[in-house]
């Protein structure tokens, strides 16, 4: 089960399900007001979605399943392991912290991440690419529009508020270590949005983790995905 990114559709991850092995099985979704999925008539929680997440793999056929969360999705993804023990068999944590009690960003970067232009303007996408996603965008941030709209499915602004709003006060930082799973942490060494400490902290928490730091930025598992899909891979398949 692979949880995106806030304000992303479930297109995004394609270069790496691409590279990822073909015997993985590999689901995908949109989040409520996201993509393909309507607007939620109310804000939701993480808890609630991760009850949705999970009904949703049992109609599927899927009683237990490994779980990858890339940023916003990260914070699902603990969720999910945490609230669904039983069922989570695997993690996969990318680009992602903590939720609220995290290393921050800088004020700048935040700020940008309050809105989706990003995601509807691709001349403003090239302009703050480099600054929000670091990495490989710092050398061709003419990519960025390329990677956030080339076949991707823009959501609403009212789905982009209640991403916002689910993560607003959410922390997993007491329940890490009652996560038993075995969790694999990409990170990269470049990431304006989730600086490497917090994968750090994440490590010394998480009883059984181990922590991969690859050279690139906050979307290194689409720039890198040649790289990184080997490793996820060989996670899982242990």
């Amino acid at each position: 089960m692979l949880c995106n990114g806030i304000g992303a559709s479930l297109e995004l991850l394609q270069p790496f399900v691409d590279a990822l092995d073909p015997a993985i099985t590999v689901v995908r979704f949109d989040v409520p007001g996201v993509g393909g999925t309507p607007d939620p008539p109310v804000p939701y929680t993480f808890a609630g979605l991760a009850w949705f997440v999970t009904r949703l793999m049992e109609r599927l056929g899927h009683e237990r399943f490994d779980v990858l969360g890339i940023s916003w999705g990260g914070g699902l993804a603990q969720q999910l392991a945490f609230q669904h023990r039983r069922r989570v068999r695997r993690l996969v944590l990318v680009s992602t912290a903590t939720g609220s009690l995290m290393v921050p960003a800088r004020p700048a970067v935040l700020g940008r991440m309050l809105t989706p232009r990003r995601y509807r303007d691709p001349a403003y996408a090239a302009q703050v690419g480099a600054e929000l996603y670091g990495g490989s965008m710092r050398r061709r941030p003419g990519a960025v529009p390329h990677l956030l709209h080339d076949g991707s499915r823009v959501g609403s602004g009212r789905g982009y508020a209640f991403q916002l709003l689910a993560g607003a006060g959410w922390s997993s930082l007491p329940a890490l270590p009652l996560i038993r799973q075995p969790t694999l942490i990409l990170a990269g060494d470049d990431d304006p949005l989730i600086p490497l400490a917090n994968a750090r902290i994440m490590h010394r928490l998480l009883p059984d983790s181990t922590l991969h730091v690859f050279d690139d930025g906050h979307l290194g598992l689409i720039t890198s995905a040649d790289e990184l899909a080997p490793v996820v891979a060989e996670f899982l398949c242990r």
